[in-house]
């Protein structure tokens, strides 16, 4: 599709590869710890894990020959998907989260509680404060950058706001 987006989920596009991420992120590394904190079926486990090393976020280490067991080491790429995780985090503690949260982001150095927020690198505003837009990159092909035209964003957002005021 040649949206980065598109093209992150194809490595994260379901619910089970983030939370093995999240445990990975977290220092896990056994199967079986993996299938017990999450609770997923040891096919699907495997299924999953086989995909998350064919993409390079996970890595396969032998750490027993007889029998042989493997391990599930994070990667660099893998590790990149920390923010990611955060942002999720953040969002379902202030939308989907309970009164009493059950997980509590902290520093690992103090202990003290983190609120994550995403902010522009350049201006140090909150995204949530910046009026954002996609914009066709030099990559983009004509549909997508038909579907990222400016003019034809507000058309469709004048469309949006007139059938709001019906």
């Amino acid at each position: 599709m040649g949206c980065p987006i598109a093209g992150a989920l194809e490595y994260v596009g379901d619910w089970w590869t983030l939370l093995i991420m999240r445990d990975a992120l977290d220092g896990f590394t056994r199967f079986d710890e993996f299938e017990r904190n999450l609770g997923i079926a040891p096919t699907m486990l495997t299924r999953r894990l086989r995909t998350l090393v064919e993409s390079g976020l996970l890595e396969r280490r032998r750490y027993s020959q007889s029998p042989p067991r493997y391990e599930y080491v994070i990667t660099d790429k893998g590790r990149d998907l920390s923010p990611v995780l955060i942002a999720l985090y953040a969002w379902g503690r202030k939308h989907a989260g309970a009164d009493a949260p059950a997980v509590v982001l902290t520093d690992r150095d103090t202990g003290e509680e983190i609120v994550p927020g995403l902010v522009d690198q350049h201006s140090g505003r909150p995204l949530s404060a910046v009026d954002l837009a996609f914009l066709a990159g030099p990559g983009a092909d004509h549909p997508m950058r038909e579907r990222l035209d400016p003019e034809l964003r507000a058309e469709r957002r004048r469309r949006a706001t007139d059938k709001e005021s019906e």
